[in-house]
């Protein structure tokens, strides 16, 4: 982890939009996150951009059909899944590349963006990507340990490549791992071999050189996530708030080592986001931080370490209502670093 992080509470976006025009949704993002902007993933505009088909473009096998992908082994599948290995210790990334078609969002983005702070970038991760793809037989790849190891390598190798073209326009980069499905740590109703978690896991985030964080718009065991070296916590504190407040030394714990936390403290669900204010929302996040500045942590210091952020992707929304959330993602951010002085 880097020195102790401070973002000062900057707002920025966890990734997509409900835009169907990349430079429409650009506009949006540096208009409200111009310190940290983000490129935007616009699943309205294509089938493409599916958080989980968006990053399959170049894995062995893959065959996608609407919003389904499998895998389907040739005769050169075994030669191309041993590409990866080797492509992933050389640290070769140049087979790895999200194309325009998959993300004309990122690709608008780097034109426009120069001289900030930070400039964010995601990327779907290993867990959710291998209960999403599946086998020719329908069991989906993370049952499947040759299958998933080498989709954790595969998404670290586009996570590195994704860092690297988004360091050609900043000095410093953030990439999170997006994993919703991590809700099913510990379910009965969609198992996940949890040995294997933390390694899937680590195999992406040892590809960052940069800042890395990892986000969850749900419930999950955040002791397993603070423990795999990320420099930022995503979460939605608007719903989950207290799931976190339940391993509080953890996290105290990953604060005082210099981690961050991004608050999803903006909700994405357009009846909630009616009922809101700035100053309804940052009184929730006060009652969010609460629980971690006991024996001594300052509240000060958590927002110092903090980013904010709306709970989750917005594309369910309308695009009215997503201008509603992000233009309130940075008016409490504006109100927090006034009063606060961070």
């Amino acid at each position: 982890m880097p020195p102790r992080l401070e973002f000062g509470c900057l707002p920025t976006g966890i990734g997509s939009l409900p835009h169907t025009d990349p430079e429409e949704a650009c506009s949006v993002v540096m208009k409200f996150f111009p310190d940290i902007p983000v490129w935007p993933q616009l699943p309205r505009r294509s089938h493409l951009e599916d958080m989980v088909i968006q990053f399959s473009q170049g894995f062995p096998g893959v065959v996608v059909e609407a919003d389904n992908v499998r895998i389907e082994e040739s005769s050169d599948f075994a030669v191309e899944l041993e590409q990866v290995y080797a492509d992933y210790e050389r640290g070769e990334i140049g087979r790895y590349g999200v194309s325009p078609q998959y993300a004309p969002g990122l690709y608008t983005l780097l034109s426009r963006v120069r001289g900030n702070k930070a400039v964010k970038g995601q990327i779907t991760g290993p867990i959710t990507w291998g209960l999403r793809v599946h086998r020719q037989d329908g069991l989906g790849i993370i049952y499947d340990e040759t299958l998933s190891e080498a989709a954790a390598r595969f998404l670290g190798l586009k996570a590195r490549w994704q860092e690297n073209i988004l360091g050609t326009v900043s000095s410093s980069t953030i990439i999170f791992v997006d994993e919703p499905y991590l809700v099913s740590l510990g379910s009965v109703f969609k198992p996940i071999p949890e040995e294997n978690v933390p390694f899937l896991l680590r195999e992406v985030m040892t590809q960052l050189k940069g800042i890395k964080g990892l986000h969850c718009c749900g419930n999950t065991d955040w002791s397993v996530v603070l423990k795999l070296g990320i420099d930022i916590l995503s979460f939605d504190a608007y719903n989950y708030a207290s799931s976190l407040s339940a391993h509080c030394d953890e996290v105290r714990s990953f604060l005082e080592s210099g981690g961050g936390i991004a608050w999803g403290i903006v909700p994405n669900d357009e009846e909630a986001l009616a009922k809101e204010s700035v100053s309804s929302i940052c009184e929730r996040l006060g009652e969010a931080i609460d629980p971690f500045t006991r024996n001594g942590k300052r509240f000060k210091q958590i927002l110092a370490q903090a980013l904010i952020t709306p709970s989750c992707g917005l594309a369910s929304l309308s695009p009215e209502a997503a201008y509603l959330c992000v233009e309130l993602t940075a008016k409490v951010s504006q109100r927090l670093k006034s009063r606060y002085g961070v």
